[in-house]
């Protein structure tokens, strides 16, 4: 008789949390990712508001995803060496100071688009630590046979929270201000860093100390000599640059080719969250990972093409349509990647690995917007997104030649970890 956690459906939610550690992680991690989409949403219609600039938009996108490419050599070393729940209380210590100082700078009417950009900047360098130290605390938090549905679950409740916090925030910059949505974040962050001081995790092994770059290093170059992950980060690379970050430019869009305001950025935002929930509520009905590499490589081709579709269209309805299949096409392929990593990497290794899975999954949204930013200040907004779209598609059809290739390095081994 199979066992029950293998079996595909809503049950492995619920055995899933019914792990009390897990519970309390995600369930803190929630709020706190309801905060983060509401600051996003506000920081850039801040930025909007104070430049009128695509290339400002691009820049403070920038500041909060840039320092991934310094930082993250040394936070994967960290996340292998150090208590990951304390380095990820840490970033919420600073991240609640960072929110409270936007917001009273906001209430004061004295903040200046130089002043948003190095707050995010600093946050950014901060929660460089976190992402790694929070996606590699996930196996340790849940067992092998659960870890799918965990790498699901977290990533369905991030875009539940990205779907719920914009509309929050449309609510409250219409009707109330962008300081309140600082604030409002700074609470989330709070809540979040309760949680975490009740969940208890075993003791790890970790990494032997020695020199740092040292062993970022090994890390770097073991996930680029695997010929699964290499591969798969290698055609994640071009997506997270070409159109991830996209959404970067919504607020330009909303304003001048929709002729929206802060309520239609809220609901183009919030679209495309709830595009990414259904992709969510998709995946965590699976239990296996066979067929995750097909999964990931043929999302990719659909949400190249939704948002090529994006950047031809001037109808803010049929925008919406693109966005909300994108977002379904990019949390689909997203889980997949990421549950393939996390079961085939060497655990020792896991957190310099998630290091350098965050850095091209951040820091390359934070490049495509801070180029798409410059280039539609020059030439419009449309532009930048059909160029990224095409070269995606490009990306989508050198890795579908080699999806044999790399579903054998991948998927037998994820299988193997998945029955010890």
């Amino acid at each position: 008789m199979a066992d029950p956690g293998s079996r595909a459906g809503f049950h492995n939610v619920v055995r899933t949390f019914r792990i009390r550690n897990y519970r309390l992680f995600a369930t803190g991690n929630f709020i706190s990712q309801i905060g983060y989409w509401i600051q996003r949403v506000a920081q850039g219609w801040l930025a909007w508001q104070l430049t009128h600039s695509g290339t400002w938009l691009g820049l403070v996108a920038a500041a909060d995803l840039i320092p991934n490419v310094v930082i993250s050599p040394f936070a994967g070393v960290a996340a292998d060496r150090f208590d990951r729940i304390r380095v990820i209380r840490l970033t919420q210590i600073v991240a609640i100071i960072q929110a409270w100082t936007l917001a009273i700078l906001s209430f004061s009417s004295a903040i200046t688009v130089e002043e948003l950009f190095l707050l995010i900047f600093g946050l950014g360098c901060f929660n460089a630590f976190n992402q790694p130290a929070r996606l590699a605390l996930i196996p340790s938090l849940v067992d092998a046979a659960t870890l799918p549905s965990a790498v699901a679950i977290n990533s369905l409740m991030f875009n539940i929270a990205r779907f719920i916090g914009p509309a929050i925030a449309g609510i409250v910059i219409a009707e109330g201000s962008v300081a309140l949505a600082f604030v409002l974040n700074a609470l989330s962050y709070v809540a979040f860093s309760l949680a975490l001081a009740r969940v208890d995790v075993p003791p790890e092994r970790m990494a032997p100390q020695r020199h740092f770059l040292r062993q970022s290093f090994e890390g770097y170059t073991y996930a680029m000599r695997h010929p699964g992950i290499g591969q798969m980060l290698g055609l994640f690379a071009v997506t997270t640059v070409g159109i991830r970050g996209y959404n970067e430019l919504f607020p330009g869009f909303v304003d001048v080719v929709f002729h929206r305001g802060a309520q239609g950025l809220a609901w183009l935002t919030a679209t495309m969250g709830l595009g990414a929930i259904v992709g969510g509520m998709n995946m965590i009905r699976r239990a296996r990972v066979a067929g995750l590499t097909a999964l990931a490589i043929n999302h990719t081709l659909i949400m190249s093409l939704c948002v090529l579709a994006f950047g031809i269209v001037n109808s803010y309805w049929m925008a919406l349509a693109a966005v909300f299949v994108s977002g379904f096409a990019m949390t689909t392929s997203g889980i997949s990647a990421q549950t393939l990593v996390q079961t085939a990497v060497d655990p020792i290794l896991r957190g310099r690995v998630m290091a350098f899975y965050g850095m091209v999954f951040r820091a390359g949204p934070a490049l495509g917007a801070l180029l798409s930013g410059f280039v539609a200040t020059q030439l419009g907004f449309h532009l930048p997104v059909i160029a990224g779209a095409i070269a995606c598609v490009g990306s989508w059809a050198w890795a579908r030649l080699r999806l044999g290739k790399i579903e054998r390095a991948l998927e037998p081994e994820a299988a193997g970890s998945l029955a010890e």
